[in-house]
């Protein structure tokens, strides 16, 4: 019995991701900064009951990894992002919830190398199921899809017609600031 009730190191990851998009979803709403939300969501939140409703234990260091790294990438992410997305679409456009989950997917993909990218892919299209029950998850499918195959193209095949612009992908690899001023 006691072994049902314990969280698998996995399923404490997938909790750390779904508290991590909450956070990150709270920063961009409320301008909470990294320091409280962190605070708050370990002291408070992962594996405690709120509300009637018990967040599930979560691997705590995962959730610190993504917020943190969120915020100290945006800079490279937000444009890896924007590059995937339809002209008509920028990423200002799209719901606060959606821009969580896809940033903390951008990081994993870009910053995570120890976990599959099939597996990021798939953890924040279920994530992004918790909260839409529309094309959201499908649209978080095809734009870290796009993402990955770019990012990790050696671990995934890449489409003929995918492609993020090469300033990007380099920014990726080196660590660059995409959005320095240079004209490449």
């Amino acid at each position: 019995m006691s072994n049902s009730n314990r969280s698998k190191p996995a399923n404490k990851r997938g909790s750390a991701r779904l508290s991590a998009v909450q956070a990150l979803y709270q920063m961009d709403i409320s301008g909470t900064g990294l320091t409280e939300v962190i605070a708050e969501y370990e002291n408070f939140r992962l594996g405690r009951e709120i509300d009637g409703e018990t967040y599930l234990e979560a691997d705590a260091a995962w959730f610190r990894s993504i917020v943190s790294g969120v915020v100290k990438d945006q800079k490279i992410i937000d444009p890896i992002i924007h590059e995937s997305l339809t002209d008509t679409w920028p990423l200002a456009r799209i719901d606060s919830t959606l821009r969580a989950t896809l940033r903390a997917g951008v990081y994993e993909l870009t910053n995570r190398r120890d976990v599959d990218a099939r597996v990021v892919v798939s953890e924040y299209v279920e994530i992004a199921k918790a909260f839409f029950d529309g094309d959201e998850p499908k649209m978080v499918n095809g734009v870290l899809d796009v993402i990955a195959r770019t990012v990790r193209s050696g671990e995934l095949k890449p489409k003929a017609e995918v492609g993020i612009s090469e300033k990007v992908a380099a920014a990726v690899e080196g660590g660059d600031d995409p959005d320095n001023g240079e004209k490449g």
